[in-house]
C-alpha cells in the first residue's frame, strides 16, 4: 500500500482523483511540506541581490519576515546568506543557528575586520541557505566603532568582500543569489552599516496604523544615506505583515500605503497567523514548522514576488 507521500512524489497532480474531503486535506498537507522539492527552481539573478530588512519600529515582523523570505528564496532554488545584525539574535533562533557568546558572528566581521565567510554558518532549514550570527556582544560594538575609520561602511566592505558575492562572473557558479541583512529595532550605527551596505531595501510595516507613524523618519534617514554614503540605495520592497482581513483598519492602511508607495508595495500580504509566531520557539521557519499555513504559503508567494520582480535599474 502507498503512503500519501509516495502517491504525491510520484503524481503530484490529483485533479482525475475523485477523493474524500479528508483524503483532499491529507493530499494537500503532504504537497505543501514536500513542495520544496517538487517545484522547479527560479532563475537565478546575474548578481547578489544585496536586501537590508529595516524598519526602527518593533514588532512589525521585521525579523519573522526576514528568515520566512529567506528560507523561502532558498526552497526556490536560490542560494542566499543571512547576516544577523540585532544583538537579540532572533533571526539566527530561528534559522537554527548557534549564537551564544563566543561563537563567531557579525560582531567579529564588524569590529575585528574578520572575512565573513569565516563566521558564517550553514542552515538546517535549507542547503542553500546560511548564516551569520549575531551574539549579545554585537550590543557594545556601536561603542566601539565609534572611534573607527570608515566606521559606517564596515559592513559593505565584510560583505563586498565574501568571495561568494557578485556576479555570475565573479562569484561563479557557488554565488550568494540574495543577502538578507536583518537590521535592530532602532536607526543607529549597525543600520546605518546595513543602509550603507545593501544595494535594495525591504520594509515591512504592519497593518495597523502607528506602523505608518516612524515611517517618514526611516525614509529621511534613506533619504540621507543615499545622498551622502549609498547613492545606489532603493526602497524596492514594501511587505504588509500581519493583516487581518476582517478588519477596515489593516485595508485601510494597505490601502493609504499602496497608495503612496505604488508597485514597491508586494501583491501579496502576510496574514496574521499563530503558526508563524510558533515557529522559532522550534529553531525553525514556519516554511519548515508548517508548510502549509496561509503564513507559509504568504511568505513562499512574496519571496517569488521579490526574485521575478527583479533588481531595480540603476
Amino acid at each position: 500500500m502507498r503512503t500519501a507521500e509516495d502517491i504525491a512524489v510520484a503524481a503530484p497532480d490529483f485533479d482525475h482523483d475523485p477523493g474524500t474531503p479528508l483524503a483532499k486535506a491529507a493530499e494537500h498537507t503532504v504537497l505543501a511540506r514536500h513542495g520544496a522539492r517538487l517545484r522547479p527552481p527560479l532563475d537565478r539573478p546575474s548578481a547578489t541581490r544585496i536586501f537590508v530588512v529595516a524598519n526602527q519600529k518593533g514588532g512589525v515582523g521585521k525579523t519573522t519576515s526576514t528568515v520566512n523570505v529567506a528560507a523561502a528564496l532558498a526552497q526556490l532554488g536560490q542560494r542566499v546568506l543571512v547576516v544577523d545584525l540585532d544583538p537579540q539574535g532572533n533571526a539566527s533562533t530561528a534559522l537554527g543557528v548557534e549564537h551564544r557568546r563566543g561563537v563567531p558572528s557579525t560582531y567579529d566581521a564588524l569590529v575585528d575586520g574578520v572575512p565573513l565567510e569565516e563566521v558564517s554558518s550553514p542552515s538546517p532549514e535549507s542547503e542553500n541557505l546560511f548564516v551569520v550570527p549575531a551574539t549579545i556582544d554585537l550590543a557594545g560594538a556601536e561603542i566601539e566603532l565609534v572611534s573607527v575609520v570608515a566606521r559606517e561602511s564596515r559592513l559593505r566592505k565584510a560583505i563586498h568582500g565574501h568571495p561568494l558575492v557578485g556576479t555570475a562572473e565573479e562569484a561563479g557558479e557557488d554565488r550568494f543569489d540574495y543577502v538578507l541583512v536583518d537590521c535592530p529595532p532602532s536607526l543607529g550605527l549597525l543600520t546605518l552599516n546595513a543602509l550603507v551596505a545593501g544595494n535594495e531595501m525591504m520594509i515591512p510595516i504592519q497593518a495597523e496604523y502607528y506602523a505608518l507613524e516612524g515611517l517618514g523618519q526611516l525614509l529621511e534617514t534613506v533619504e540621507m544615506v543615499r545622498a551622502h554614503l549609498n547613492q545606489g540605495l532603493d526602497v524596492s520592497t514594501i511587505l504588509v505583515t500581519m493583516y487581518d482581513a476582517r478588519t477596515r483598519l489593516a485595508a485601510g492602511v494597505a490601502d493609504e500605503v499602496r497608495e503612496h508607495f505604488g508597485d514597491q508595495v508586494l501583491k501579496t500580504f502576510i496574514p496574521r497567523s499563530v503558526r508563524v509566531s510558533e515557529a522559532p520557539s522550534y529553531g525553525q521557519t514556519v516554511m519548515t514548522y508548517d508548510p502549509g499555513s496561509p503564513g507559509a504559503l504568504s511568505y513562499l508567494e512574496a519571496a517569488r514576488e521579490i526574485a521575478t520582480k527583479g533588481a531595480p535599474s540603476r
